[in-house]
């Protein structure tokens, strides 16, 4: 600024420049809320995921239990003491996250960041819930009941598995993560002054679901455990079944097999016997009877001996039809469509389609679909769909006595998932602030099937207290200057992620969500 008086210009000059800077600090403000609502969203879908996970595996332990109790009942009843203290946090964090978001007046519906930016920006909510009269040295009740009921599952995981070998890594990362005192103050607050006072909102649910995320994460961690720390104890066989291999549906006079095994299976099962089978790596095979036409059946009996000595008998059943060969074949009416990649077609991609009919000759059928584009013969397809959520394919060909057959089979059409942005394979990661400009950005299409693959042009890096920074390619070597001023939970993000997609098509990407490091 000039010094002394200044000329009616220049202090309009002054005051343009002011706003600008205002204008310029609010928008970067809004990039960090929407980083921290991406982020946190990310993280309410991978713990729901888990939380699916560890509903599953718990019905195999139940499952385990009932089977072999000898074994598994231990595991089952610490699983349920674990899952009530897990469920007692996660539950009760729920709702202070429903109290913060009411106080803030804040839908979680609302996707605009602009209209909920003052919400997700506000400070008072957290202040006010954790503390009383939103003074900074009077945590409350609230605030008390929450370290309680950490401290209370962090307890609980030390003292029923602190003594397992196997359990250790999982004990350790609960210690590490279940933390509600820290060993020195940081910035010179405690815990629950430097998680939750004068913190915007979305900091707030941000923290909190990063507690419930590590409850459930932990408890799928021990979970997993207890299903597999017996799988090196002597076999027990006493609740298998027989599992048999063979064709429903076999040519006259070809040649077809059938297989039976034991479930659970072993190459080396003590007193194993197949009568009528030829006994090969704990499996029993033998030709089936295609000499004449119609239903047969593939049956037997088949045991072997447990531990203790005790012959378990199981009896195997399978039906099968013998039907006439090619040239022979009566008019069965019949055809088959699959998707080759999962039973949805992937919009504006070409999908590969395979379809055959019954008897008709591959070479003569055909398959068409409104809507769509089709390419292909012989019973291989690629369809590429358009607009809608449902396509149509019908295949069509001719039967051995030249008659016509043909078959329409609905498909869903799904959108291409979108590509997340990943450091060291995640989209949140920790490590030391000298780590990172040793990383690179990728960019990823989680479970899709589809041979893509990205190049990242450009994003933004931002740090604390300093402008994002535009960086071209995709490594973070450039960012040393901005990461040296870092400490232990400073946050620095990685957004506006630009790449391009090999193996979608003309489809645009969507956008891309952010990239968080937390430092150590």
């Amino acid at each position: 600024m000039a010094q002394g008086k200044q000329t009616p210009r220049q202090k309009m000059i002054n005051l343009m420049y002011l706003v600008f800077i205002a204008m310029l600090a609010m928008q970067i403000d809004q990039e960090i809320i929407r980083s921290y609502k991406d982020t946190t969203g990310s993280l309410e879908e991978t713990r729901a995921l888990t939380e699916n996970n560890n509903k599953i595996f718990g019905i195999t332990l139940a499952a385990k239990a009932a089977n072999t109790p000898e074994t598994f009942t231990t595991p089952l009843n610490n699983y349920k003491g674990l899952e009530a203290k897990a469920d007692d946090l996660v539950q009760s964090i729920e709702t202070l996250k429903t109290e913060l978001s009411k106080g803030a007046e804040y839908n979680k519906n609302e996707q605009d960041i602009q209209e909920s930016f003052a919400s997700l920006n506000n400070t008072e909510p957290s202040s006010n819930v954790f503390f009383i009269g939103g003074d900074e040295n009077k945590p409350s009740k609230k605030a008390d009941e929450l370290k309680t009921k950490i401290e209370a599952f962090k307890t609980y995981i030390n003292q029923t598995f602190g003594s397992n070998k196997l359990m250790e890594g999982m004990v350790a990362r609960t210690n590490k993560q279940m933390v509600t005192e820290y060993k020195q103050l940081r910035n010179g607050k405690n815990w629950v002054q430097y998680k939750f006072y004068n913190q915007p909102l979305i900091a707030a649910l941000s923290n909190l679901e990063v507690i419930q995320s590590s409850a459930r994460g932990i408890q799928g961690d021990a979970l997993s455990i207890m299903l597999q720390e017996k799988v090196d104890a002597d076999i027990k066989f006493d609740a298998y079944q027989a599992i048999v291999s063979a064709p429903t549906i076999v040519i006259q006079g070809e040649t077809a097999q059938g297989k039976v095994a034991i479930g659970n299976y072993s190459s080396n099962v003590p007193g194993l016997t197949m009568p009528g089978l030829t006994v090969e790596n704990g499996q029993g095979s033998r030709n089936l009877d295609t000499g004449s036409l119609g239903d047969k059946t593939f049956a037997g009996t088949i045991s072997f001996k447990d531990v203790n000595g005790k012959e378990i008998p199981l009896t195997y059943n399978h039906t099968y039809k013998v039907i006439a060969g090619a040239q022979e074949l009566k008019a069965q009416k019949g055809a088959i469509v699959t998707a080759d990649k999962m039973n949805v077609l992937y919009r504006g991609l070409p999908n590969p389609i395979s379809g055959s009919i019954l008897g008709a000759d591959m070479s003569g059928i055909s398959l068409s679909a409104a809507g769509a584009s089709v390419s292909g013969s012989g019973g291989k397809w690629t369809v590429t769909p358009g607009a809608g959520s449902t396509v149509k394919l019908t295949i069509s060909g001719k039967d051995p006595k030249g008659g016509t057959i043909s078959q329409a089979f609905d498909f869903r059409i799904k959108n291409v998932p979108p590509p997340v942005g990943q450091i060291q394979g995640s989209f949140v990661v920790s490590m030391p602030a000298s780590s990172i400009p040793n990383q690179k950005v990728s960019v990823v299409m989680p479970e899709f099937d589809f041979p893509v693959s990205f190049v990242v042009n450009s994003f933004m890096f931002k740090v604390p207290g300093k402008a994002g920074m535009l960086i071209n390619g995709n490594s973070l070597s450039s960012v040393g200057n901005l990461t040296k001023g870092l400490r232990n939970g400073d946050i620095a993000y990685v957004f506006n992620i630009n790449a391009t997609a090999t193996g979608l098509g003309n489809q645009a990407l969507k956008q891309i969500p952010p990239v968080v490091i937390n430092v150590q």
